[in-house]
Order: C-alpha cells, then structure tokens, then sequence
C-alpha cells in the first residue's frame, strides 16, 4: 500500500487488485513448474492472464514485494528473475531473445522500476535500484541506482551518492 495513493485499504488491495490476483496465481503455478506439472502450471498461469491481463510464466522467480501497476499487458517471461520490492507498471515485457533453454530474460535487482510501455528484452541485469522510462526499449545491462531512456535505451544519470 505504501508504494500507491490510490489504495485506500489493505482489504481493497487484497481483493481488488489485478496483480495480487496474479502473483497470487503465479506464486501456485510457480509450485507446480517446480514439482514437474508443466501442463497443469501453464492452465493456472492462462486462466490468470485471462483474469487480469498479466502474463507470469510459471517458470519466473519472482522475489516478495513485487508491484505491478496498472498491469494490463504486463509479460514476464519465463527464465526472468525479478527479486524483492520492483515495480512494473502496465504494458512492460519482461521479454527474451532466442529460443534456446539457457536463461534468455532479464534479471531485476533489488528495488528496480520499470516505467509503462518499456521492453526489456534478454539475459541483461538491470541493477539495485535502477529505473527505466516508460517506452524504453533496453538491450543491454543498466548498472546500480542508474536510469536509462529511450529507444534502444541509454544511461542518462546516476543517483546521487554513486
């Protein structure tokens, strides 16, 4: 709740929010990937996208934490790692590069945001406390407490202190 205004009851985000709903759904088909019950993971995972229009695959980690705002069309792929406290907001891929079983999405450090409309395609970190602009498209790494922009992205600054 801390992290949206809007929200004006820990019962109103437990009930009303789509992405509660869809980690909610991930974390069980995260269960299921994980015991060897592909088929029956990916109908949890489908019936959760059909829901509330965000797509986890069941093979994601995704860490404590996690906020997806406004999370129409928000995608995150299956090798993606997304540790505690990120944000998302809508229309974000979490996306990969190739069709191999190697690790092929990105890895969100601690902390990191992901602004609307931003692709972040490939085995590329994006690191603690990072920030990506909405509409961003990034190819490569973007270091600690650092913010990239554009298409394809660069670093436009680093937080103070860094």
């Amino acid at each position: 709740m801390d992290l949206d205004p809007a929200a004006k009851s820990p019962w109103e985000v437990l009930l009303l929010y789509p992405h509660i709903k869809a980690l909610r759904s991930y974390r069980i088909a995260n269960r299921l990937w994980k015991n060897d019950h592909r088929f029956l993971a990916r109908w949890v995972s489908n019936r959760a996208r059909r829901k509330t229009g965000i797509e986890i695959h069941p093979g994601a980690t995704i860490g404590r934490g996690l906020v997806i705002d406004h999370g129409m069309g928000v995608v995150i792929g299956e090798t993606a790692i997304v540790e505690d406290d990120c944000q998302l907001y809508h229309g974000v891929t979490l996306g990969g590069v190739g069709t191999t079983d190697i690790k092929r999405h990105p890895t969100l450090k601690k902390g990191a945001y992901v602004g609307s409309g931003a692709k972040v395609l490939g085995n590329i970190t994006l690191g603690e406390s990072s920030k990506v602009g909405a509409n961003a498209v990034v190819l490569q790494d973007v270091p600690d407490h650092a913010t990239a922009v554009g298409m394809p992205a660069r670093i436009i600054t680093k937080q103070k202190g860094e």
